[in-house]
């Protein structure tokens, strides 16, 4: 029987809106499997982004909890929680995230400057994955001086730095044109087939549903449907760190 990489168990979430308490997820169960290319779908205001935050470590469930590798991260402490976050996934959001007064080489290799890598190594590891993405040229530039297709493929490269074994995507093209969001979404795919990562995304855009394995349908803070659209190959997730990008 396999092992689910990831493990959402019965996870509701509130927040406070003056004397009113919002549910806004309710009662969520899911597994994800290693290697799996998961999509969560639904209208605006679903509770797609705060599940995406609860499986991050960004938010933490009201009730229940969320299990990776065996581990409930809501038993973790900050330095731990904060090294699940830098180590073990990558995240890339639709506000591309990076640091306007940083090069973007810099940009890539800051994620290795909280993990205590030695600045030779991590600058190298950043040309590395820069000329990976086709962006060694524009390596000393600003993210004010490239494009916005250029700055979420800068933001992809750094969510690799660490080589983490999990991506979580929020709406990754929402700011982008039509030719830069197909670029995008392609270096997705061959991130989930090539090197096996387990890429978790939210999108609200119907065009991107084929690339995914298995979509997790969201309305009103509950799943409502699951829909298998190909099937994914077991994949021993203790080997996928190891596939070094």
């Amino acid at each position: 029987m396999r092992t689910p990489l990831i493990r959402v168990e019965k996870i509701e979430k509130e927040f406070g809106q003056g004397e009113t308490l919002v549910q806004v997820l309710k009662g969520i169960d899911l597994e994800i499997y290693s290697g799996e290319y998961i999509i969560f779908f639904g209208p605006s205001g679903c509770g797609k982004s705060t599940l995406l935050n609860c499986i991050a470590g960004l938010e933490v469930p009201t009730k229940g909890k969320v299990v990776v590798r065996g581990q409930d991260i809501s038993k973790l402490s900050k330095k731990e929680l904060a090294d699940y976050r830098n180590k073990k996934i990558g995240m890339i959001f639709q506000q591309f995230n990076v640091l306007k007064s940083f090069s973007v080489i810099n940009n890539v290799a800051l994620p290795q400057v909280f993990a205590g890598v030695p600045k030779g190594r991590r600058m190298k590891r950043a040309q590395h994955l820069l000329s990976m993405f086709g962006l060694e040229k524009i390596a000393k530039r600003l993210p004010t001086e490239i494009s916005g297709g250029q700055q979420q493929r800068v933001a992809i490269a750094r969510s690799l730095a660490n080589n983490p074994w999990i991506l979580i995507v929020d709406e990754p093209t929402g700011n982008l044109d039509s030719k830069a969001s197909e670029e995008v979404m392609g270096l997705l795919e061959q991130l989930n087939k090539k090197s096996k990562r387990t890429i978790i995304m939210v999108t609200h855009n119907p065009e991107q549903l084929k690339y995914a394995h298995r979509i997790f349908y969201l309305k009103d803070g509950q799943i409502v449907k699951t829909e298998v659209k190909h099937h994914v190959a077991d994949i021993d997730e203790k080997e996928i760190g190891e596939v070094q990008l």
